[in-house]
């Protein structure tokens, strides 16, 4: 019996729940559990071969640079599924903002910085662009974000002549190829904040708050006095402002502007998203699942090369992995259901 009291005082300690670590740990148990257990079996595959790669520094930053450009995006999708959204536009605003930043370097000699705010900008104006048509109308957003991803994967084409745009500029291709104390890749710093950022936002906000009640019940955050179409508008231009983002980073990884970057890029986010723990039905996630989910993401797609799997496995994997996320969101609202 003292066993289990100290037990329950421990778990029920007012103190300990509103500890923000004990919380993220307590929220994403069944995904951190997840990402341990893949994490140990390409250990102890790595130990089977002899060999020590996964768990390198080198390795560990590639898989961060990796994930990042996606998180950029998921960020601003995990806010858009909270609304009871989707954004499939995102991968074709990378691919024109990065173009756009690369032509306006490499053809019309633009300083660095303004070539790289107006690759920015576009991603906001795209955002901008589905915010409108989805906070205006009530065209649904799947629609609403496949003719953006339409629009704008055809103008990457056209700006671009259906080839790439090679950018000679140490300074631009620093951006996403460079290194912080030898170490840490510029973009996994991008990334730090950006997270911060979109966690304030949701955790700390109105703004955060009001995304969360539209997305649980549209019709009574009405009621309450929450102006929905203005909460559905910021979140289309905040994840066009981070496509468009991660279309500079990218674009200075590649050392160019390619008008077929980041294809298939919305499905990694929405992966992300699902496996985060976030709703496709809106009014539950969070920032820290989805951080979690792209990792997971990640290091799947590195563990899958680092088992020599054939590339093309990676898709039916995904596939699957979305598959399985959303059905145990399904099981986890039957089970609310029936109590």
């Amino acid at each position: 019996m003292g066993n289990t009291n100290t037990k329950k005082t421990m778990t029920d300690n007012p103190l300990l729940k509103q500890n923000p670590a004990f919380r993220f740990v307590r929220d994403n148990l069944g995904i951190l559990v997840g990402l341990l257990v893949m994490c140990l079996i390409l250990v102890i595959y790595d130990a089977f071969r002899g060999r020590s790669v996964f768990l390198t520094t080198n390795n560990i930053m590639n898989v961060l640079r990796q994930v990042a450009t996606n998180l950029y995006i998921a960020c601003g999708m995990t806010m858009i599924i909270i609304l009871g959204g989707i954004d499939l536009s995102v991968g074709s605003i990378v691919g024109l903002s990065g173009c756009v930043t690369g032509g306006l370097i490499a053809f019309v000699n633009w300083p660095m910085p303004a070539a790289v705010l107006m690759g920015v900008l576009v991603g906001v104006a795209s955002g901008a662009f589905n915010g409108l048509w989805v906070s205006k109308t009530t065209i649904p957003p799947f629609i609403v974000t496949l003719a953006m991803m339409n629009i704008a994967r055809g103008a990457g084409y056209v700006y671009t002549g259906g080839q790439p745009i090679r950018i000679m500029s140490d300074s631009f291709n620093f951006i996403g190829s460079g290194y912080v104390f030898d170490v840490i890749p510029m973009p996994v710093i991008y990334l730090v904040i950006i997270v911060l950022i979109s966690s304030y936002i949701m955790n700390r906000t109105k703004l955060g708050r009001h995304i969360y009640a539209v997305g649980g019940n549209p019709m009574a955050a009405l009621f309450s006095g929450i102006k929905n179409g203005h909460v559905k508008f910021f979140a289309y231009v905040f994840s066009g402002t981070m496509s468009g983002i991660s279309g500079v980073v990218l674009a200075s990884r590649m050392f160019s502007g390619q008008p077929t970057a980041g294809q298939s890029f919305e499905m990694d986010a929405i992966a992300a998203v699902v496996l985060g723990g976030t709703s496709m039905s809106g009014g539950v996630g969070k920032i820290g699942g989805t951080v979690i989910g792209a990792l997971i993401i990640g290091v799947l797609n590195n563990g899958l090369n680092l088992l020599n799997i054939n590339s093309f496995w990676q898709y039916i994997v995904k596939g699957v992995v979305i598959l399985i996320a959303v059905y145990v969101d399904f099981l986890k609202k039957t089970r609310k259901g029936n109590k």
